[in-house]
């Protein structure tokens, strides 16, 4: 699985890192050398995968959307991760009214569903659609505030476990302040678990993008292509056998999500002793199926039931 996720992701990664080469045409352009593209042009060697309802090319699209969409993810959970680690070290370690706060506020965040909060978010920020940057920024900053309550309380119930560990405490005795104590001693072994959240909230980012380009509140579609954006555009061709303008910006939406998920569960599995173990054992020697079976199991199975 990480193999599988791992060659899924790097594949996005290299098309929006070089779609200014791959992609044989921009992603908002109308016209060739040979003059205007056609509309709803099927599969051809001109345009590989076809062409829109409103004249785009769809490889270049899906090769442009990739940029847009890691762009987004990245920054959605980098600003995240930064906010979420420092407000849940701060509500875990001092306590008081500012844990309270903060977590009445984290809970209020997290009630909400994704998406619609998503929406007020963007709307707030940018009308519901604006230039590439603005876009962009627009979608990070509302993925951003669904997932900061996620890593908080991740980081605040490890942070109130740590504050009373021993290591802690003879910080405290030697007299060292408490960004130090939070930097130095609690900030390590309270983000271990963080790597397997990142992945799956990845995951959940690139989908909320996609639904709220979909939705028409995502990036304007003449600054950056988009793939939610062009799903949206295609529905009206699926009645009309047009199947090309919306199979592959879906394609692309599950493989990169698919991607990202496979390299999640692999690190969830990679990090669990247990399963290491289970994969080491060698040939004939039966694995355990109960966690607490012992050798006088099979005998107890064997008297039906009686020691």
């Amino acid at each position: 699985m990480l193999v599988a996720g791992l060659v899924l992701c790097v594949v996005f990664v290299v098309l929006a890192v070089l779609a200014p080469v791959l992609a044989p045409y921009s992603y908002n352009q109308l016209s060739g050398p040979e003059g205007n593209f056609p509309r709803q042009a099927p599969p051809s060697p001109e345009h590989v995968w076809g062409t829109t309802v409103g004249g785009y090319d769809v490889l270049s699209r899906v090769i442009w959307g990739s940029q847009t969409a890691l762009l987004t993810v990245v920054l959605a959970v980098l600003a995240s991760i930064f906010l979420g680690i420092a407000l849940g070290l701060v509500s875990g370690y001092l306590g008081s009214w500012v844990d309270r706060v903060l977590v009445t506020i984290a809970d209020a965040v997290y009630a909400f569903p994704t998406l619609l909060l998503a929406i007020v978010v963007s709307i707030i920020i940018s009308g519901g659609q604006s230039s590439f940057i603005g876009g962009v920024l627009s979608a990070a900053i509302s993925i951003t505030v669904i997932f900061i309550p996620q890593y908080f309380r991740v980081v605040r119930a490890e942070t109130v476990r740590l504050k009373a560990e021993a290591f802690v405490e003879s910080a405290r005795v030697v007299g060292a302040s408490t960004p130090r104590i939070l930097t130095r001693h609690v900030l390590r072994n309270a983000t271990r678990s963080l790597p397997l959240i990142v992945t799956l909230n990845s995951s959940e980012a690139i989908l909320t993008l996609a639904a709220l380009g979909f939705l028409g509140f995502g990036v304007n579609p003449t600054a950056a292509a988009e793939w939610g954006f062009d799903l949206n555009r295609a529905l009206a061709d699926t009645a009309s056998g047009i199947w090309w303008t919306g199979i592959f910006p879906g394609a692309a939406i599950v493989l990169l999500v698919l991607g990202i998920t496979l390299v999640g569960e692999s690190l969830n599995d990679l990090s669990d002793p247990r399963l290491r173990i289970r994969r080491r054992a060698p040939k004939g020697v039966p694995r355990t199926t109960a966690p607490f079976e012992t050798a006088a199991t099979p005998a107890v199975r064997r008297e039906g039931g009686r020691a």
